[in-house]
């Protein structure tokens, strides 16, 4: 509520806070009022009204309509302008509703043939179009927001309060076997709050070749974080009388098994590339299951004992395929249409990498983590994923929220060009007024900063204005009137000076 108070819908359609910046060029890219929706977030519900002036206006003297004269008289509705205050999506919407009547009519006609009792079936005549269509312009109308409007702080209202019905349980995802996802109250948190290391990061990937589960698990390799302990037989250290190694044996079964693309040679690239600071020539490939691994000998001359052990204990897990960051990917299996279709789940961070790996369709490729989203694919597609996560926390709980309040939340937090979480650290780079600041935490330290270092409080918002006693800059208060005085009237001006000299002459 303290993040959303101030934005409110101005009379050019857009919604701003009380700096003047916009946040929306059009309030839910629509301009219309939740409060007004039928159905799902829509503003008119066709089926609803067309059965409704059924039944009121029955006009029992007109002919019925057929499919064809539907459509034309239709058309022919719109092109008197009559619906010019709606838009095109909706234009376009009543149209495509009018057509799907007029083919159910038609699809009767076409079963039974045209008899006096088939035509009471989808009765649809001229002057019940007429009204019908004049009814939906109308609700659409009467569902265009007023300026002044106080949208964030409905917004907040209306998300906020289905929160107090939630619970603390975890998702568990379908068709992947013990994978489950934070839901509930700690990922509502998570994503208001713009956590950077949220507590379970999903990366859902799709595949080029969906259908194949062989090219499923080949591209699960390429991703899931290997290491070498996972596919090696054994590490034995050996001793010999001119030298001390250790002797890898790669299982070449398992490797075979999760469709691994690794050889001995990749193998000696990654243990090089690893913490361990060994060199090419420390690590000898005896052949193609066998690699021989030697600690340096100029930095442990002395104590090559204690360096073995060492490198024995941290050898298992050096990286040979995958990435770093990825704890797992299960394959899911879903059936489409009859035919099964395979994707990715990756538990983990790296979008990036995750979406440039071979075989991965990466226009298709979506992570829950936000931060992460935002530093990949930049700022707009941060804004869908909160509206998406925020959503389906929501729809998973049993809970309906108009996209437009989910919308003002997320073009809230991203309106600046970075993603700010709903925090004292967040609020301080999306207000500068002090009293607002100091209303939400840490009173006192806010007001003792602005005293001392002699700040500035233009008291545009909401709660500096409630703070003040004065009027706040929403609803009513949007705007102001001047009036022009024709002439100036004197009388109390020698009313003034009467009672001046008079209490002047009872002080003396």
């Amino acid at each position: 509520m303290m993040s959303l108070e101030d934005l409110v819908v101005h009379y050019d359609g857009s919604v701003r806070n009380a700096e003047g910046d916009i946040v929306q060029i059009t309030y839910g890219c629509d301009g219309l009022d939740p409060t007004y929706m039928e159905g799902k977030d829509c503003p008119v519900d066709f089926d609803r009204v067309l059965a409704c002036v059924r039944a009121k206006c029955p006009y029992r003297n007109e002919v019925a309509l057929d499919g064809e004269q539907i459509r034309r008289a239709t058309q022919a509705f719109i092109a008197t302008k009559a619906l010019d205050e709606c838009s095109e999506d909706f234009r376009k919407q009543l149209v495509a509703f009018m057509n799907k009547v007029a083919d159910m009519v038609d699809s009767v006609h076409k079963k039974h043939g045209y008899d006096k009792v088939i035509n009471e079936i989808e009765r649809l005549t001229c002057s019940q179009l007429v009204t019908f269509l004049e009814t939906c312009g109308l609700k659409y109308t009467r569902s265009i927001i007023e300026p002044g409007t106080a949208v964030g702080a409905l917004a907040a209202q209306s998300i906020g309060e289905p929160g107090t019905q939630m619970t603390l349980k975890t998702f568990h995802f379908a068709g992947v076997a013990s994978m489950n996802i934070t839901q509930g109250v700690p990922r509502i948190k998570e994503i208001i709050n713009a956590t950077k290391n949220i507590s379970t990061p999903i990366i859902r990937a799709d595949l080029v070749n969906s259908s194949d589960p062989w090219f499923a698990r080949q591209v699960k390799g390429r991703i899931e974080r290997t290491t070498l302990g996972e596919i090696s037989t054994y590490i034995d250290d050996v001793y010999t009388k001119t030298e001390a190694f250790l002797l890898v044996q790669l299982n070449q079964e398992r490797i075979k098994l999760l469709k691994l693309e690794v050889t001995a040679e990749s193998i000696r690239q990654s243990i090089c590339a690893s913490k361990l600071r060994l060199k090419p020539q420390d690590i000898r490939i005896e052949n193609d299951t066998v690699i021989t691994v030697h600690p340096n000998k100029t930095k442990h001359a002395r104590r090559l004992n204690f360096a073995l052990s060492e490198l024995k204990d941290q050898l298992p897990n050096v990286v040979v395929k995958g990435l770093p960051t990825v704890n797992r990917a299960v394959i899911a299996r879903e059936d489409k249409g009859g035919k099964p279709v395979h994707s990715l789940c990756v538990e983990g961070d790296n979008l990036r990498e995750v979406m440039a790996t071979y075989g991965v369709d990466g226009t298709k490729t979506f992570s829950n983590n936000i931060m992460e989203v935002y530093h990949t694919l930049g700022i707009e597609a941060a804004r869908e994923t909160i509206m998406t996560e925020i959503k389906m926390v929501m729809e998973n709980h049993g809970m309906s929220v108009d996209y437009r309040h989910i919308m003002l939340l997320a073009a809230q937090m991203t309106h600046t060009g970075e993603v700010l979480g709903i925090t004292r650290q967040g609020l301080a780079k999306m207000k500068q007024s002090v009293l607002n600041l100091a209303s939400f935490e840490k009173t006192a330290d806010h007001l003792f900063d602005a005293a001392y270092y002699g700040q500035v409080d233009k008291i545009n918002g909401v709660s500096e204005n409630i703070i003040m006693g004065m009027a706040a800059p929403i609803g009513t208060g949007i705007f102001k009137l001047l009036h022009k005085p024709t002439h100036v009237d004197t009388k109390p001006q020698q009313q003034f000076l009467l009672f001046e000299s008079a209490l002047n002459e009872a002080i003396s």
